[in-house]
């Protein structure tokens, strides 16, 4: 058995209270009153403020017809009044379901119905999404102003509530929330490639952001007696590289509708750190925004660290008040580590895992200097989680030290499954432990490194793309007699997602048709999930069981046409 590796000075497990995440909300705004909790141009709430906005609009919301257990449908791009509806939403009992605003109106209608929600809060920019995609469900919705994050475009809004409305009531007490009561409808996709709504419990995020925030600052959770959680410094725990509490600063970036921004929101109120909140990612006013608020955390995927190294505006600078940088959603490579500590002389770089079935984060690299984690390693289990690493083909045999195979975690942060879909939460979620459909392998000390992907799935700029999905809407089209989607590396991007189509009888397959199919499929995806090339072929190469050899296909691949 691998010996625990924690956090020097912290203890093996935290104790996690039975409390819901208004909890969190209400205890950084206990003890870091005045303190700016979000900054969003002109714009900024302290953590009094934020509560106090959030307790006005969960009494708006209950007065006009929102009850306990209702989904509400964020669908915004990042703006400060995100982060204020959203614990709204979830201080008047309500469930968030946050909606990829950059989906078309269909796709949207069709998480809508997923989750039936009856409201929805919009931003001036995806109000005429919500619109279009007519959901029966939906009997409320409510828009947000615009911001320095997320600006009005020029088309006019559709009628709706104004959260000014919900402003004007007066702050009243929460709704009483178990920690068993629902929290997070959370969109990922699957084997199959259909979006699925992960059911993501209060205790679940509030031991996900405890774990996360412990982690990052060298400090444990404190429960007051009347349920306000904060966090408490331990003694000679805490690295130079971990975050002071009351003194962090994030710039954010991350998709909040995304489980990464969703929870890091989270995370950010536990520590009393503050978050000034980016719309559009622009590198040169990143990194302006970092210099001006002195930020002290940064986070993001390799492709984002990339961008970042290549802009011109990052030549001749430093910023020393970066303490840590955070990369997710891929590996990062060595010659970006090494570049990295120019302009960022006095952090350090660690790897993250996880996963939305995992609320979150499972693993991450130790915040210390002294500890360091192989380049290459996501890390270690964080507080209180198990991961084993089993044979694919003998799922109750784990596999020796250093060998790989498909990973299994354990933890108070596993979501309670799929809505919906109890086979595939019976498949997914096996005697407490979750099947995380990634291939891995733990070297002696510990450390965890992913090296690859049992499902298909690939990353394009940070973002899961599920093949899957593709190619049912592939098959959707008349000129599409079979499919199959293979992710092709595509530098700093990651990996783009490209068809192999077998065209039905009749069908010309020139440049034409297969610009005609990278529009089909444009029309029904987000921007980053769109097939970048399309191959006609006869056949598609198949095992003797008939199985599709992928692996075929990305060997033999060729450019083609493209977009």
């Amino acid at each position: 058995m691998t010996a625990l590796r924690l956090p020097v000075g912290m203890p093996d497990g935290l104790i996690y209270p039975a409390v819901g995440i208004d909890a969190l909300l209400s205890g950084a705004a206990r003890r870091y009153a005045d303190r700016v909790a979000l900054i969003d141009g002109d714009l900024s709430l302290t953590f009094a403020q934020l509560h106090e906005h959030a307790l006005r609009v969960a009494h708006g919301l209950r007065q006009l017809g929102i009850r306990r257990g209702d989904a509400v449908a964020l669908c915004q791009p990042n703006s400060a009044w995100f982060t204020v509806t959203y614990f709204g939403s979830l201080l008047a009992g309500a469930v968030v379901a946050p909606i990829n605003p950059t989906l078309p109106p269909a796709a949207i209608r069709d998480q809508i119905d997923e989750v039936g929600a009856t409201a929805a809060i919009v931003h001036a920019s995806t109000a005429p999404l919500i619109e279009a995609a007519a959901a029966p469900t939906v009997r409320l919705v409510v828009a947000v102003p615009a911001t320095a994050a997320a600006p009005a475009p020029g088309a006019s809004t559709p009628p709706a509530v104004a959260l000014d409305e919900l402003l004007a009531f007066e702050p009243e007490p929460a709704q009483r929330i178990s920690p068993d009561d629902l929290a997070h409808l959370s969109f990922t996709g699957g084997t199959t490639g259909r979006s699925k709504a992960v059911r993501v419990l209060h205790r679940n995020v509030v031991a996900n952001a405890l774990q996360m925030a412990t982690w990052r600052s060298g400090a444990v959770p404190v429960v007051e007696d009347d349920g306000a959680v904060y966090l408490e410094e331990v003694p000679d725990a805490r690295t130079e590289f971990m975050s002071p509490l009351g003194q962090a600063c994030a710039v954010t970036v991350a998709p909040l509708f995304h489980a990464m921004g969703l929870v890091t929101q989270n995370l950010n109120v536990i520590i009393g750190g503050t978050s000034v909140i980016m719309g559009r990612f622009d590198p040169a006013r990143f990194l302006d925004l970092v210099e001006e608020h002195r930020a002290t955390q940064l986070s993001g995927s390799p492709a984002f660290f990339h961008a970042l190294l290549a802009s011109p505006a990052l030549a001749d600078r430093e910023f020393p008040s970066v303490r840590s940088l955070t990369s997710g959603a891929a590996p990062i490579d060595t010659s970006t580590l090494d570049a990295l500590r120019g302009p960022f002389p006095r952090a350090i770089v660690v790897e993250s895992y996880g996963l939305t079935e995992a609320t979150m984060g499972l693993c991450s690299g130790l915040l210390d200097a002294g500890d360091p984690t192989p380049v290459g390693s996501v890390g270690v289990p964080v507080f209180d989680t198990e991961v084993e690493i089993r044979d694919p083909s003998a799922p109750d045999t784990t596999v020796a030290t250093g060998e790989v195979g498909e990973l299994y975690a354990r933890g108070p942060q596993i979501a309670d499954g799929y809505l919906g879909h109890p086979e595939l939460t019976a498949a997914q979620f096996r005697d407490g432990w979750l099947l995380t459909g990634d291939l891995a392998r733990r070297d002696e000390q510990g450390n965890i490194f992913i090296v690859g992907r049992a499902k298909d799935m690939l990353i394009y700029k940070g973002y899961n793309v599920y093949p899957g999905q593709l190619e049912e809407i592939l098959a959707t089209h008349p000129s599409v007699a079979q499919a199959a989607v293979i992710g092709v590396p595509a530098g700093d991007a990651g990996e783009i997602p490209v068809a192999y189509v077998v065209p039905t009888a009749g069908t010309v397959p020139d440049a034409d048709t297969a610009q005609e199919l990278l529009d089909h499929v444009a029309a029904q995806v987000a921007p980053y999930q769109k097939v970048r090339e399309v191959h006609f072929t006869g056949a598609l190469p198949t095992s003797a069981a008939g199985k599709i050899l992928k692996t075929e296909l990305r060997q033999n691949h060729r450019p083609a046409v493209s977009r």
